[in-house]
Order: C-alpha cells, then sequence, then structure tokens
C-alpha cells in the first residue's frame, strides 16, 4: 500500500517538473494531456499526504510511549496515538475509492444523439424535453453546446437531436444518461385526460481523436442531398445535406443543418467516428460476462433506465432503484446531479466489491 502511493506521489512530482521543460511547454497537446493528469491526481495526492502524516505521528507516538519516562511527554503521544489512529480508517476508505480504475474516456468531450421513441408526437416532444433539461444542465456546469444535427417533430420537440458538449470531465457523468428514457403524463393533446407513456433514447458518446479512429475512404458511402426542414433561406434549394455510410459496419449518420456541404461533411464524419468508436467499446461490454457488467456503467442502449412521472412530480432511476419526488428540479437541471452523484457512487462501490473478491 505505501509503495503504491509513494509510486503515486512519484508520478505526480514527476508531472510537476515535466510542466517546467521548454520542449513540453512548446507542445500544447503534451501540455494539455499533462495537465489534466495532474489535476486528477491533485485531489488523490492531497488525501495520501495528510494519509501518510498521520502515518508517521502514529509511529512517532507509539516510540515516545516505549522509549520514554516523561509523564508529560507520555500522555501528549497517547493524544496524539489516539487522534491519529481515528483519522487512518478514514483515509484509507477515501484512498480504497480514489485508487479504483479510472475510465480512460472520463475527460472527453461528448456528441449526444437523443431519438424519439414510442408514443409518437408525445415522445417527440419528451425527447424535447430531455434537450431543454441537458441545455440547463449544461449551462449550471458551464459545459458549452454545439448544436450539430436536428429533425424536429410535427407538434413540437424532436424526431432527433444530435449535439456536441466541450468541458471538464463531461463524459464522466454524461455517460450514466445512455439509454431509454420514460415519460408518464398527460400529453396537451389529450382531451379526456387520460396518462400516456411515451419514451425517446439517449445516446452519449465519447468524442475521439482522429488517430483512435482511422477510417478508410474507401469504406465510405456519402451521399449528398437537399435540406429538409421548416422553410427559410436555402432549405430545399441546394445539395448540401450530407449522408454518410460506413460500409464495413453499415452504420450511416447524416448532417443538414450547416448551409455548407463541407461543414455538413465534417460534422457528420465526427459523428461517425464517435459511433464506431462507442460501438468498439459496446463490443468489449458484451464479452465481459453478465456477473462482472456493470449495474450503473453505458450499457445496452434499449435498456429502460428512467421514468419521468409527472402527475407524481416523481423520477426513477431504475438501475440502483433511486426515487426523487423532485422531477420539477430535475427537469430544470438543478436536481439532475443527485441522480448522476448517486449513479457515480453505485459504480464506485461495485468496482470496490470487484477489485475485492
Amino acid at each position: 500500500m505505501i509503495e503504491k502511493l509513494n509510486g503515486i506521489l512519484e508520478t505526480f512530482k514527476e508531472i510537476n517538473r515535466k510542466l517546467t521543460l521548454p520542449d513540453v511547454l512548446s507542445d500544447q497537446e503534451e501540455m494539455i494531456r499533462l495537465s489534466k493528469e495532474r489535476t486528477r491526481l491533485e485531489p488523490i495526492v492531497e488525501v495520501i499526504k495528510s494519509y501518510m502524516e498521520a502515518v508517521d505521528s502514529v509511529q512517532e507516538a507509539e516510540e515516545i510511549l516505549k522509549n520514554s519516562k516523561d509523564d508529560e511527554l507520555v500522555e501528549m503521544a497517547k493524544m496524539e496515538l489516539d487522534e491519529n489512529r481515528e483519522k487512518l480508517p478514514e483515509y484509507e476508505e477515501k484512498l480504497k475509492f480514489m485508487l479504483l480504475p479510472v475510465d480512460p474516456n472520463d475527460d472527453k468531450n461528448i456528441i449526444v444523439e437523443i431519438r424519439a421513441g414510442t408514443g409518437g408526437n408525445e415522445a417527440a416532444l419528451f425527447a424535447g424535453d430531455l434537450f431543454n433539461m441537458y441545455q440547463r444542465y449544461f449551462d449550471l456546469r458551464g459545459w458549452k453546446m454545439d448544436m450539430m444535427d436536428t429533425n424536429p417533430g410535427e407538434v413540437g420537440g424532436f424526431r432527433e437531436i444530435v449535439f456536441n458538449v466541450k468541458g471538464e470531465s463531461v463524459y464522466s457523468r454524461m455517460k450514466f444518461e445512455s439509454g431509454t428514457h420514460r415519460v408518464q403524463r398527460v400529453p396537451s393533446t389529450e382531451s379526456s385526460g387520460r396518462i400516456h407513456t411515451s419514451a425517446a433514447t439517449v445516446a452519449v458518446l465519447p468524442e475521439v481523436d482522429d488517430v483512435e479512429i482511422d477510417i478508410k475512404n474507401e469504406d465510405l458511402r456519402i451521399d449528398v442531398f437537399r435540406s429538409g426542414g421548416n422553410g427559410g433561406q436555402s432549405v430545399n434549394t441546394t445539395d448540401s445535406a450530407v449522408r454518410i455510410t460506413h460500409l464495413p459496419t453499415n452504420i450511416v449518420v447524416s448532417c443538414q443543418d450547416e448551409r455548407s456541404q463541407h461543414k455538413n461533411k465534417a460534422r457528420a464524419l465526427k459523428i461517425l467516428k464517435a459511433k464506431i468508436y462507442d460501438a468498439e467499446l459496446q463490443k468489449q461490454e458484451d464479452e465481459i460476462s453478465s456477473s462482472r457488467k456493470s449495474m450503473v456503467g453505458s450499457g445496452d442502449r434499449s435498456e429502460k433506465i428512467r421514468t419521468y412521472n409527472y402527475p407524481q412530480n416523481r423520477v426513477t432511476d431504475h438501475r440502483i432503484g433511486l426515487t426523487l419526488h423532485k422531477l420539477d428540479r430535475v427537469v430544470d437541471g438543478s436536481a439532475l446531479d443527485e441522480i448522476i452523484d448517486a449513479l457515480i457512487l453505485a459504480e464506485q462501490e461495485e468496482k470496490l466489491r470487484e477489485a475485492e473478491s
């Protein structure tokens, strides 16, 4: 244990040293990589130092009790010993969680795809509500969102919407949103006041660099077509929309929000790379035995993960059995962190059980 902790301290020290070197300062990518690693290690290093100080204090106090004949010094050593022995289990528990394996994608930006599922127009409206919830949540966390593609619903909301989110550790929190979200409420179009159930699916994809996914031109079929939309200049007047099919996987993406065919192609390629990378992640997860598959990880996209019940102002996350009677605060983004924090804790506890088994 101590050897492992000393190794982390040495790594942290080496990162700080490298960040002062001229060749690193002139390499922006390496600077960003080292800075992110330093930020990740900082809270761990702080706890390690406190833990080691407590260990040293216990050892010093035990040495005094063993060898000293000074009553006053012995009394002080007893107090020091009791105080630091109480601290050690707390530090050890913190370090257990902090030293769990880290998802290599946690620091990445994301591409989010929300699609209306079962429920017709009400599903499209719900997809729009989910988008609004996330948009407010991103604002609260200071993350930046960029629209990539939209397909509006007939009476509002979206049949499909795709957007990019950038910020600190975006994927680490948003990855838990992947799956099927279900809503129970009385639709505005329902005259008899009956509660309907409809659904929308959310896919949260880690954004990938070109070096991570190599796509060959011969593996792509690119089609151009005229943008569809609700009117406006240049809509349906030029072949600016782009549809790209990745032949080996049969993954299809399209973009039509930009007026430039070149920009739409670039955005479509970005989404395609994220989807291919995500498909590989899903394949790896499927290869893990069912007994070790995470309850709260990215999981199966078709899995029903959460229900939003409007008449009872209730939200239930089915993966961990969490129910909050504050739907209004969840959908305005202010209470979404309560759910995400609980999911993160559940995943950490699951990893800890695996590590100890």
